[in-house]
């Protein structure tokens, strides 16, 4: 439970995901010659939504409609928990490999679908649409970058899943990051990076300009609120 709410998921994961935020949007609002918002802004923003009434449209599945802004939080909670920091904590050993991040990296643009297509607006069937081709476009490269990593680990043709013995593998012969056999992998782990975030140009389940915020059009109050949380989340599980 420590690990799950407090730390390295829970307050922590959330804390250090709204400051990502916040930074985010200060140099995006720089890059566009304006001054932005504060860098703490996400943290007032996202209490003050969860405490509004939260509007279900009619015509929507009130159960689908409700419940896909938990599903991705709880997605995204569990694999913070589940990171192991070296010479802090060895997270949830018990259940903490790769094999379990590659199941539930995708539940927050799941639960992105599940709001599209239970909105009850066009809007959200689109980007629903749109969702879904971008996540089968990049689960196939995170797949073999996981697996790249996982034999790099295990060695003479065997496959190590661990998260922890893929953190001592680096700390014993330095960061993968640095040898030159995982160049590639990294470059296609960096180019999945932004299709998973949905930061421009693959914001296009969402674009503003075009479909209105897609998925997230008919959302208010603490389902809005728990999409911006898991985002936070995604952007240190990430």
């Amino acid at each position: 439970l420590f690990y799950l709410l407090v730390f390295p998921g829970g307050l922590f994961a959330l804390s250090l995901g709204l400051l990502f935020k916040g930074l985010d949007r200060k140099i995006e609002a720089r890059f566009q010659r304006r001054v932005g918002p504060h860098i703490l802004q996400p943290f007032t923003d996202d209490p003050k939504l969860g405490g509004t009434e939260e509007m279900v449209p009619s015509g929507a599945p009130p159960a689908h409609f409700t419940h896909a802004p938990p599903l991705g939080f709880v997605g995204m909670a569990v694999c913070a928990a589940l990171l192991p920091i070296p010479g802090v904590t060895h997270g949830m050993t018990d259940m903490g490999d790769l094999l379990v991040y590659f199941y539930l990296l995708p539940l927050p643009a799941i639960a992105l679908m599940m709001a599209g297509s239970s909105s009850g607006s066009p809007f959200g069937a689109l980007g629903f649409s749109r969702e879904m081709t971008i996540m089968l476009a990049y689960e196939i490269p995170l797949l073999i970058v996981v697996l790249a990593v996982a034999l790099m680990v295990g060695g003479s043709g065997s496959a190590e899943f661990s998260l922890n013995k893929i953190v001592e593998y680096q700390l014993a012969h330095g960061s993968f990051g640095l040898n030159p056999v995982m160049i590639p992998a990294l470059l296609a782990y960096l180019m999945f990076l932004p299709g998973t975030m949905g930061v421009p140009p693959f914001d296009i389940p969402e674009a503003e300009t075009e479909i209105l915020e897609g998925p997230l059009l008919e959302y208010s109050g603490s389902g809005l609120a728990f999409f911006t949380l898991t985002s936070a989340i995604k952007t240190i599980v990430v």
